[in-house]
């Protein structure tokens, strides 16, 4: 008798086929040559950016200060430390973040994700039911891959220099007409991961207006999702302050996602959500509970105590390193690359730069991939089979546009690369080949 194999629920089944970024960079993982391939394609962040010593006697002083950090080495709540709360809320009151005051968190919770940001948002994906779910696009690929894993429509809305654009998405919601009803969430990273797009400020509150009007005319609370992983990472000085959408929702929708992976380290997996409090949120703890409680209280003990203890600074020179990094790539992408970019996002916050390229092609069946990753079949271009010259890795616009959106043409034509897990000078290396993978592809028309 020929047994069935393991029974997979629809999802089960849609994540036993590994997304294309996850193909593409498992791929190029195999064999990846450290001091000598270049990855500006992985969302690290800097090395020297995270702060051992301030870890370390953090961890230090958590552990010999057993009253106030109880059982820090045991299980923990599933809301969260009640210390790391206590110290995301006094940050944001102290440093005024996005305006937000004291009267802010009278009707506003603070939850802790169990694994960093990314925890949170996969929490959503199983408390709401599968609907419309409208974002930017350029999309937060990841998350919105798992968005249609899960069943959700994802509708993106293409952005300007200014954020998602309002108008756009105004007239997307008339055509749905009564479709509207199968809406259940709006997604929006205010710097824009994969582009770093600032969100501004008159955009956001503008969001915040027309979901609310939405909510009215459907009759009930559709939440807007505001991702701030990379608000802490602003390092232009130029960009106007930017304000938090929590201090104009006047209905009650508005939830910001925040995390201290890019100013502290990603592996304390410290995320958190702030929201108004209510079954939501509710649900959210109780969720976290079913998976594990939230991130390990040690951590959460430690990031609490980092966050009491010097963080400004600590912001201040993670900036300060990120300022330098963006200002040196975008004078090597203009000297390198030149007119051959036709338009490019970023160098204002985070660390990344989104290039257009005028007339080549960036998808990773481009003859500008296969020069950078050594797959040409052109040995003077590849070199030796047993030893490849050098390759560069960057995440092709193909993956970062919606498939079924406006913008799948150009994202061909684009690709988003990091400054901030490789060095200067492994980063000035790979725009060199990235120039004559260029010449290769001008070469060959």
């Amino acid at each position: 008798m020929k047994i069935r194999d393991i029974l997979l629920s629809e999802y089960g089944k849609a994540s036993s086929i590994p997304s294309p970024v996850n193909r593409m960079m498992t791929d190029f993982a195999i064999g990846f040559r450290d001091g000598y391939d270049i990855n500006l394609g992985v969302g690290y962040v800097n090395e020297n950016t995270i702060p051992r010593q301030q870890i370390q006697n953090a961890c230090e002083a958590v552990l010999s200060n057993p009253e106030k950090y109880r059982a820090s080495l045991n299980y923990g709540g599933a809301q969260g430390s009640p210390n790391l709360i206590e110290s995301i809320r006094k940050f944001h009151i102290d440093n005024r973040i996005g305006g937000i005051t004291k009267n802010t968190f009278n009707t506003k919770d603070i939850v802790i994700g169990a694994n960093g940001a990314t925890s949170l948002l996969e929490s959503i994906t199983h408390l709401l039911p599968a609907g419309i779910v409208f974002t930017a696009d350029p999309m937060y690929y990841i998350y919105c891959n798992d968005l249609e894993r899960k069943g959700f429509t994802v509708i993106a809305i293409p952005e300007d220099n200014h954020g998602l654009e309002t108008d756009l998405l105004r007239a997307k919601l008339k055509a749905l007409g009564s479709g509207k009803a199968a809406i259940q969430f709006f997604y929006v990273v205010t710097v824009n991961n994969p582009s770093c797009t600032i969100l501004s400020n008159r955009q956001k509150r503008e969001l915040v207006e027309i979901v609310t009007e939405l909510s009215y005319e459907i009759g009930r609370k559709i939440p807007l999702f505001f991702d701030n992983a990379y608000r802490d990472l602003v390092h232009d000085s130029t960009v106007e302050p930017l304000e938090s959408a929590l201090c104009y929702d006047q209905l009650g929708i508005v939830y910001e996602i925040g995390t201290l992976s890019k100013i502290l380290a990603p592996g304390l997996r410290i995320g958190y959500l702030i929201g108004p409090k209510g079954t939501f949120l509710d649900s959210i703890i109780q969720r976290t509970s079913d998976i594990g409680f939230s991130a390990p209280l040690i951590n959460q003990e430690i990031a609490s105590y980092l966050l009491d203890n010097g963080i400004e600074a600590q912001i201040e020179k993670v900036n300060n390193g990120y300022r330098e990094k963006a200002k040196q790539v975008k004078t090597w992408i203009v000297e390198l690359l030149g007119d051959n970019v036709e338009g490019y996002r970023g160098g204002s916050a985070g660390f990344y730069y989104y290039l257009t390229l005028a007339n080549i092609a960036t998808d990773s069946n481009s003859d500008f991939f296969k020069f950078l990753t050594r797959t040409t079949g052109q040995k003077d271009i590849d070199g030796p089979s047993h030893n490849p010259h050098p390759k560069v890795i960057y995440i092709p616009g193909e993956h970062c546009v919606h498939p079924s959106g406006e913008m799948i043409d150009i994202g061909k034509r684009q690709f988003r690369i990091s400054y901030g897990f490789e060095e200067l000078p492994q980063i000035h290396a790979a725009l060199k080949h990235m120039k004559d993978a260029i010449d290769y592809c001008s070469e060959k028309v």
